[in-house]
């Protein structure tokens, strides 16, 4: 409980002269939410009508004793303990500090470290949700301390939690070489002309990186598996394949993936469109199968992986089977 006797109430008419112990807000609905006066503001005679507007016919001196902490100062702490790489501070703002990304990436939240910080009392930390892809300035997260006086306790309880553990980061999407492999006999005889190459390219392009080079081979397993070799001592840092990924027996590219990987993650996916996605790799070669749909859905499970895989994130199994919870995009 915080000691009362560290807030004097004053009538705002008696306060002129006196500083603002917190911001305060005023709010219009539909029109206007926001910070009207300062913490440090000092209270001058034309600001009483404003006051009185806002519903404000008392103001607060503080006088905060030692083990307590002012709720700016507290907010300050806490979004500086879960703050790791990429992850900027604002100034407080009525009562929050809001995080917010230094750079374009993939943001990266510990859910588990969170929970455990809203456990604490009186303590107050949102996230955006993991895996959000965020541009310089994007918020991430907000922090602040409920009451305007909080016991300092609280606030090492958090710290403890939270050192030498990343609550929160953003981590950089990697400029990548990507090698294409278009899979069909269909598009390798001529008969239909390619689309998934300008769609892969232009998802490509958005992040940074690109295709050095597609090629075409028809549904043959040793000859997909001859294209993946190549791209392999291309050294490339990924390679795709788009076509012959269905349950159509004619299609062959499953197969000749798993016997070029070292590892296979997946094959298919709850998340729908794209339910026929694979993931594989070669050593540290990411390999994947891309589905059908990226044809012809603006969104699938290739636009949910692909930004972790270019953040070189890891993606288990486990998180795949988790992944039809929220994974469906109309199809």
């Amino acid at each position: 409980m915080v000691d009362n006797s560290m807030l004097k109430e004053i009538k705002v008419e008696d306060a002129v002269g006196y500083t603002l112990a917190h911001d305060l807000t005023k709010i219009i609905p539909g029109e206007f939410k926001g910070r009207i006066f300062k913490k440090g503001h000092v209270i001058q005679k034309e600001d009483i009508p404003e006051l009185l507007k806002i519903g404000k016919e008392h103001i607060y001196v503080l006088n905060i004793k030692e083990g307590y902490l002012h709720e700016n100062d507290a907010a300050y702490r806490l979004a500086k303990a879960i703050a790791g790489k990429n992850v900027l501070l604002d100034e407080p703002h009525e009562g929050k500090i809001t995080l917010t990304s230094k750079i374009f990436g993939l943001v990266k939240v510990n859910e588990t470290l969170i929970n455990q910080i809203n456990s604490i009392p009186d303590l107050a930390l949102a996230t955006v949700f993991n895996n959000k892809v965020v541009q310089p300035g994007g918020k991430l997260a907000g922090t602040r301390a409920l009451p305007l006086i909080i016991e300092e306790e609280k606030v090492n309880r958090a710290e403890a939690l939270l050192e030498g553990k990343i609550a929160i980061e953003v981590k950089e999407f990697k400029k990548s070489k990507v090698g294409l492999v278009t899979t069909g006999s269909e598009v390798y005889k001529g008969r239909i002309k390619d689309r998934f190459g300008p769609i892969v390219k232009k998802k490509l392009n958005y992040f940074g990186s690109d295709v050095v080079e597609q090629r075409f081979v028809p549904d043959d397993v040793e000859l997909i598996k001859r294209e993946i070799e190549y791209f392999l001592k291309q050294q490339v840092d990924i390679i795709m394949l788009t076509g012959g990924m269905s349950v159509d027996p004619d299609d062959r590219t499953p197969y000749a993936i798993r016997e070029m990987s070292t590892k296979v993650v997946t094959q298919g996916t709850p998340i729908l469109p794209g339910s026929n996605l694979m993931i594989a790799y070669n050593n540290d070669t990411p390999i994947l199968g891309l589905p059908g749909g990226v044809l012809h859905d603006p969104y699938t499970s290739f636009d949910v992986v692909l930004p972790r895989i270019l953040a070189n994130d890891p993606i288990t199994k486990e998180e795949i089977n988790r992944s039809g919870y929220g994974g469906y995009y109309g199809c």
